[in-house]
């Protein structure tokens, strides 16, 4: 009664013990699905916000980016700018740079300061005529219409005999004023073909800088529309950035061009946006990069040396921006109405992530959570199976160990119950028989080696639960270890379908080990040499120095082993071809007994393979001391 009630309650805590298992996974399981369900409600919200904040990121990065990029740009455009400054005359750079495209307009600065182009408008210089008798009665005549002609000749000759070409030059153009006033257009327009298209007279100036020539010509198409030499000449001028002409004449003669009809000037907007930003800049030195300036749509960048100032419109710089970030979703637009004196702030868009990719990630991530969930659950059910699996094991062990006991003190209690018996026997006995005595003995003998041997087998028993090895190391030889290894595999190793190969290097240095665990390493060698070789099998043995060592290597022509396989033959039960391995018997367990004994006697070991050309095993032990 009190047996089943023991077992009764056995069983009453096993089941408990099973309820507590279950309740183990139900409640995680819960818990998770619980939590998996809020995070995929809030998923959604945290994926837009997310993709939101990428957005913004990668906008605050590609804006940085692209404004660096846009400054080294227009840094690297200019230069090339001032590169020709420093080949060219001022007036030549201006038309190099617009010509080639580099700017639209160019404000060229000298080492100190002073404008070189558009070149500022002089002062007037000291008339060198101006008390001369003849010209003073030349320009006294002039002021009366009634002596326009007297002043006209007056003019003509000081015009014939005067030997400066600018002093000439200048009295041609009065007699011209003189009459054109008096009304006389042919005459007029006879003196400007005869002397100021063509001769000496062409580079000549005025107190100003400004060429006397190209105001005749622009004199003859005011008289004569239809003059087309004129014309030209007057285009020529004001596109030669070589004879001297002044911007504010060329801009001028430009104007009036474009005013007698259509004219191809392609300076002409670069001279008139030059004007426009010295009147509201001035040519001071600016400072280096990209900025805004007073003239409405219209930027600046100054060289590094401050000689070139570059100026671009607006529409200019939008059409470079397109070459920043040639086939990108990058696209840049410039904010408006940006202050003088500021950089230009770029407006940078990206394309954003359109419902479908938000959608897409979404769905993404509640996979992920669903995967996570299923694992959850996984594990805590596994983990129940296994620490259920484990307690059934610990259940049953402590059944076999309860039946363990009862069998050893069973086969305990039979050997000591007749050895007793034995001995009473004989101590009740007054006088004892001698042959009945040794009778006795011999049965108590026989008992108690029994008794022995149930005790060994137990003490065995326990040793293989705990795995316990012992190592019995003394001072070997190691032709000692290689022979015994040799006469171990005889059998195999002296078959007619087997050369076997053994040196020995002479006078090697003892080793400390256990000598019986060495021939076992090379027994296991010598082993996987012969199940791993061909039928035509070359087996060498060799013992050698090297280092404060003695090597054992074992070398076959087998099939050797591949690279990536050399590092996982050393684990227990591993093979590298198990269709081969079950051909040639093994367990996989050969090579990591190999390694467990050459490791406790402090050595290595080593493989040289290749597949299809053998392999080498070297087994390295340090010398005894």
């Amino acid at each position: 009664m009190r047996l089943r009630t023991k077992f009764g309650e056995a069983d009453s805590g096993r089941w408990l013990v099973l309820l507590c298992l279950l309740l183990g996974v139900l409640a995680p399981t819960a818990a998770v699905l619980w939590f998996m369900n809020g995070a995929l409600n809030s998923q959604k919200e945290l994926t837009r916000r997310e993709l939101d904040q990428a957005y913004l990121d990668a906008l605050s990065t590609q804006r940085k980016l692209f404004t660096e990029r846009s400054n080294t740009y227009w840094k690297e455009r200019v230069a090339a700018i001032e590169r020709q400054a420093s080949d060219h005359p001022a007036a030549a750079t201006f038309e190099l740079a617009v010509h080639s495209g580099e700017a639209d307009s160019v404000i060229v600065v000298t080492r100190d300061g002073a404008l070189a182009y558009p070149t500022p408008t002089p002062a007037p210089a000291s008339d060198p005529v101006e008390h001369r008798k003849e010209w003073m009665e030349a320009r006294r005549l002039e002021n009366s219409a009634a002596t326009l002609a007297e002043a006209a000749a007056a003019y003509g000759r000081l015009a014939a005999v005067e030997q400066d070409p600018d002093i000439a030059a200048r009295a041609l153009q009065s007699q011209i004023r003189c009459l054109v006033r008096k009304g006389d257009k042919p005459e007029a327009l006879r003196l400007i073909a005869q002397h100021f298209r063509g001769g000496r007279l062409m580079a000549a100036t005025d107190l100003q800088g400004r060429s006397i020539a190209a105001d005749a010509q622009l004199l003859a198409l005011h008289l004569e529309p239809t003059d087309r030499l004129a014309a030209t000449l007057l285009h020529r001028f004001v596109a030669d950035y070589n004879n001297g002409l002044p911007s504010s004449q060329r801009l001028f003669l430009m104007n009036e061009l474009r005013a007698i009809g259509p004219q191809a000037l392609p300076t002409y907007d670069a001279e008139s946006l030059a004007e426009q930003y010295l009147e509201s800049e001035g040519a001071g030195r600016d400072e280096a990069g990209l900025r805004a300036t007073r003239v409405p749509a219209v930027w600046r960048i100054a060289s590094v040396n401050g000689q070139v100032i570059a100026l671009f419109r607006t529409s200019t710089v939008l059409a470079a921006t397109n070459t920043l970030t040639p086939g990108s979703a990058v696209h840049a637009e410039l904010a408006p109405q940006t202050p003088a004196g500021q950089a230009p702030d770029w407006q940078i868009t990206i394309p954003r992530p359109n419902s479908a990719t938000s959608a897409q990630i979404s769905h993404r991530q509640m996979v992920s959570y669903l995967w996570v969930g299923f694992l959850a659950i996984s594990v805590v059910t596994v983990t129940a199976l296994i620490a259920g699996q484990a307690l059934r094991r610990q259940w049953r062990l402590a059944r076999m160990k309860t039946d363990l006991v009862a069998a050893v003190s069973h086969e305990l209690k039979t050997p000591l119950a007749s050895v007793r018996l034995l001995v009473d026997s004989l101590l009740e006995d007054e006088k004892p028989d001698a042959q009945r005595t040794h009778e006795y003995l011999e049965l108590i003998a026989r008992e108690n080696l029994r008794l022995s041997g149930v005790i060994e087998n137990f003490l065995t028993f326990s040793r293989l639960e705990r795995n316990r090895q012992k190592f019995e190391f003394s001072v070997t030889q190691p032709d000692a270890v290689v022979q015994s290894a040799i006469e171990a595999a005889r059998e195999r190793l002296h078959a007619p379908d087997c050369r076997l190969e053994v040196e020995v290097s002479p006078n090697l240095p003892p080793v400390r080990a256990d000598e019986s665990a060495l021939v076992t390493v090379l027994l296991n060698l010598l082993d996987n040499a012969w199940k791993y070789s061909p039928a035509d099998k070359h087996i060498a043995v060799r013992a050698y120095r090297e280092n404060s060592r003695v090597v054992f290597a074992v070398e076959d022509n087998g099939i050797g082993i591949a690279p990536r396989e050399q590092k996982k033959i050393f684990r227990r039960f591993y093979q590298v071809d198990r269709r081969l391995a079950r051909d040639a018997g093994g367990c996989g367990l050969g090579l990591s007994i190999v390694e467990f004994i050459v490791r406790a006697h402090g050595g290595s070991i080593a493989v040289k393979s290749q597949p299809g050309q053998g392999s080498t095993f070297s087994v390295a032990i340090p010398e005894a001391a």
